[in-house]
C-alpha cells in the first residue's frame, strides 16, 4: 500500500479517519479493529475516543498470518505447542473484546498446504475443530464467533477452510453463536455468489460480510467497481433473505485503499 499525506498512524487516527465517512454518510457506525495491528494501551481509553467521535468498536479481528510460527497452520498446526498459542491469541482477542464492547471475534485462517502430501487434510479439519471449541467456549453469552473462509491464497494446494460449505459445517458443529463471513472477493471466477447469500441467509448462518470489488482474486477493490450487476444482484438476496437492517448480519466495507485517497473511496463505498 502506498502512503499518502494523512494516512492514520495508529488505531486513534484510524477511528478518525472512520468518524469522518460516518460523519457523511451515517452509514458506518461501528469501526473494525485488528489485533496485534491496533493494540493500544487501554482500550477503555480508544472506546472512548471512539464514542467522542460518535463511533463505536466494532468486530475484532485475529491474526495468525505474520507469526513465523504460523508458517505451517495455526489453529491447524500438528505442534500442540505452536497450536495453543494461536488458541491463545485468540482468548486474547477476547479479551479486547470484553474492553472494547465487541460483539464479534471474526477468525481469517491463512492455513493449508501447496503441494499434494505436504498435510493430512482430514486431521487439519479435526485440529480445527478442536481450537474453534475451546475458543468458542471462551466467549461471552452475547459474543459470536464468525468465520471467513477464502478460496486460496496463501495456500495453492488445498486450503482449510476454502468455501462456505467447509465453514458452515466447522461453525454449525460449534453452537447458534458462531456463524459463517462472506467476503466477495473471495471465490473462483464465476462463483455465483448471491446464491450462496441466499443459502447462507436461509440457514441463518450469514453472521458477517466483507464487502469489496475484484477483477481477478482477492483484489479488495472498491465494492461494485468490477461488476455492479453483481452488487445489485447480491444486494437483491441480502433484501429477500432478510439480511438488510438485520443487527445479525454486519456488513463492513473490507477494502485496501491503494490509489485513492482512503476517506473518499470509503464514502464512494
Amino acid at each position: 500500500v502506498f502512503g499518502t499525506p494523512g494516512t492514520p498512524r495508529d488505531p486513534y487516527e484510524k477511528i478518525a479517519d472512520a468518524a469522518q465517512v460516518h460523519a457523511h454518510t451515517a452509514l458506518a457506525p461501528t469501526v473494525a479493529l485488528h489485533i496485534p495491528w491496533d493494540l493500544v494501551d487501554s482500550f477503555d481509553d480508544l472506546r472512548r475516543h471512539a464514542e467522542d467521535l460518535g463511533v463505536a468498536l466494532g468486530t475484532v479481528n485475529s491474526n495468525t498470518f505474520q507469526d513465523e510460527d504460523y508458517k505451517f497452520g495455526a489453529l491447524t498446526h500438528e505442534d500442540d505447542r505452536i497450536r495453543q498459542k494461536a488458541i491463545d491469541h485468540h482468548f486474547a482477542c477476547i479479551d479486547v473484546m470484553h474492553r472494547t464492547g465487541s460483539r464479534d471475534l471474526k477468525i481469517w485462517l491463512a492455513e493449508g498446504s501447496n503441494y499434494p502430501g505436504q498435510n493430512d487434510m482430514r486431521a487439519r479439519q479435526d485440529r480445527l475443530q478442536d481450537s474453534l471449541q475451546q475458543i468458542y467456549a471462551r466467549l461471552g453469552d452475547e459474543q459470536r464467533l464468525v468465520l471467513e473462509y477464502k478460496f486460496f491464497e496463501p495456500s495453492f494446494y488445498h486450503t482449510d477452510v476454502p468455501d462456505w460449505g467447509t465453514s458452515y459445517a466447522q461453525v454449525a458443529a460449534l453452537g447458534e453463536r458462531a456463524m459463517v463471513c462472506l467476503d466477495t472477493g473471495h471465490h473462483a471466477p464465476g462463483t455465483n455468489i448471491e446464491f450462496i447469500v441466499m443459502q447462507l441467509l436461509r440457514l441463518g448462518k450469514l453472521g458477517s460480510f466483507d464487502f469489496n470489488s475484484r477483477f481477478y482474486a482477492d483484489d479488495d477493490l472498491i465494492v461494485g467497481a468490477a461488476d455492479p450487476f453483481q452488487l445489485f444482484r447480491i444486494l437483491a438476496e441480502v433484501i429477500r433473505g432478510g439480511g438488510f437492517g438485520n443487527p445479525d448480519v454486519a456488513f463492513m466495507l473490507d477494502q485496501c485503499h491503494n490509489i485513492e485517497a482512503k476517506i473518499p473511496g470509503q464514502i464512494r463505498s
